[in-house]
């Protein structure tokens, strides 16, 4: 048995991991590479005429963005993932093959069905039995992360009766929308993630109290809060969470000109039409919500697709709100894609509106070395947006506790929680010095286990 990284081992992007059982291959995710870390050319850069299927751990985009040039590359194995992941994935394709590749709607269309024919959903907990050419038998087990919806760590029972588990991107503990990950009975080998393995986050439970300060506060100096989020799973935490504000907030809002205004009058826009279809499958897949979500839900609240939540679709109506919030300097919360600012709607919004003193951006995730995202979360006062210079005139809030990623902390716990093993554990999908940090504190908790930091090579 042998595991090769071609891809987020020595940074956070372009997951794709290779369990290899005699000459045949097993393939965990095919990410895209972001920020910095982005080659010039996406072709796949590996052999794969050995490979016998694709194993999906979640949708983002960083771990499935390869996926055409892997099919491109000739592939035509089966692509297991949970039912949930199955159901978002063509979702997330397609909306990359717009943007990527440019392809019209029935280039895309042709495409997706050859994915739809290669999936293979796979209930939580669930066997999925695979039988190699030469009639060795692997099993494949989904187990909640609790990073996004669907989101799942792998466990793979080798004909030799060894385990490997590969985490996927796990999610932080005590989530108010999704179940959290719990450890694997056994690990022989065990790839981790480390995006966060040198740091810790604050409380879930603060999240949303820093979030109601800075909404009070950005009414008063008037003017937009402006939020970049993934389509999948951070916009739909944050959603979660402004619904519960809303819900729960008795006293008014004040605004600039010290009128008051009821939290039910604020206005929510969620400009992304691919987050809104995915908000969809976040609901009808609501057996996978954590219990406070579920509870919220069976009594008639509507977490993620409360009344004054106006979903924005065609690109006129985008750029309607964005003159319009330009203009006026009206209150709204808009949440847009994408996450690190690199492409999608918010980028036309961070245009228009950097350069007002009056806007709040709330950074609310990981962002890469050389995306928009990380500039602005870095405090930088000029940045460039399709080849203009603009000023940094508008607060920047960094809010860590929605990263969808366990910290520090949490990712120790899970390793230690393991029962048996494991023997092996290889860290990637981290920075250098996340990666060495976690090492670090991983080496005391588990001395007897040899820890492989991808990036050293």
């Amino acid at each position: 048995m042998q595991i090769v990284h071609h891809g987020a081992y020595e940074g956070v992007t372009g997951s794709c991991h290779e369990l290899r059982w005699q000459q045949y291959g097993i393939l965990v995710d095919c990410g895209l590479f972001q920020g910095e870390e982005a080659p010039k050319v996406l072709d796949i850069e590996f052999p794969v005429g050995h490979i016998q299927a694709l194993v999906i751990t979640h949708c983002h985009i960083d771990h499935i963005g390869r996926i055409p040039w892997l099919l491109a590359a000739g592939f035509r194995g089966p692509i297991y993932a949970t039912e949930a992941t199955a159901a978002l994935l063509p979702l997330m394709l397609d909306d990359g093959l717009k943007i990527q590749l440019n392809l019209n709607k029935s280039q895309r269309n042709t495409f997706l069905s050859l994915i739809k024919s290669l999936l293979r959903p796979v209930p939580f907990g669930c066997q999925a039995p695979m039988t190699l050419p030469n009639g060795d038998r692997l099993t494949l087990y989904f187990r909640q992360a609790g990073h996004i919806l669907g989101s799942a760590f792998v466990e793979v029972v080798l004909p030799d009766e060894q385990v490997v588990v590969f985490s996927g991107d796990l999610g932080p503990s005590n989530t108010p929308l999704l179940v959290g990950p719990v450890s694997p009975a056994r690990a022989d080998v065990l790839v981790l993630e480390s995006t966060y393995g040198d740091r810790a986050h604050e409380r879930q439970s603060e999240r949303s109290d820093k979030l109601k300060q800075i909404i009070e506060q950005s009414l008063i100096d008037g003017g937009a809060i402006l939020i970049p989020a993934f389509s999948v799973g951070r916009t739909q935490e944050l959603l979660f969470d402004i619904e519960n504000l809303i819900a729960g907030s008795v006293l008014p809002l004040l605004r600039v000109n010290r009128q008051r205004m009821k939290w039910q009058e604020l206005p929510v826009v969620l400009d992304s039409p691919l987050a809104g279809e995915v908000t969809e499958q976040y609901n009808l897949f609501h057996r996978l919500w954590d219990t406070e979500a579920r509870s919220r839900k069976r009594c008639g609240r509507h977490p993620l697709s409360f009344e004054q939540c106006i979903t924005l679709e065609s690109h006129q109506q985008h750029q309607s709100m964005v003159n319009r919030l330009q203009s006026t300097g009206e209150p709204a919360i808009i949440v847009a894609a994408s996450g690190m600012c690199s492409g999608g709607r918010i980028v036309n919004y961070l245009e228009a509106l950097l350069p007002d003193p009056r806007t709040d951006i709330v950074m609310v995730g990981y962002q890469a070395k050389g995306t928009l995202g990380y500039s602005l979360a870095r405090g930088e006062k000029r940045v460039k947006i399709n080849d203009r210079v603009i000023e940094v005139m508008a607060k920047i809030h960094n809010l860590p506790g929605y990263s969808a990623h366990a910290d520090k902390h949490e990712l120790v716990q899970f390793v230690s929680n393991i029962g048996h093993g494991p023997n092996k554990i290889h860290l990637v999908h981290g920075d250098h010095r996340a990666q060495f940090g976690l090492a670090s504190a991983l080496r005391e908790v588990r001395p007897g286990s040899e820890i492989l930091v991808s990036a050293n090579g």
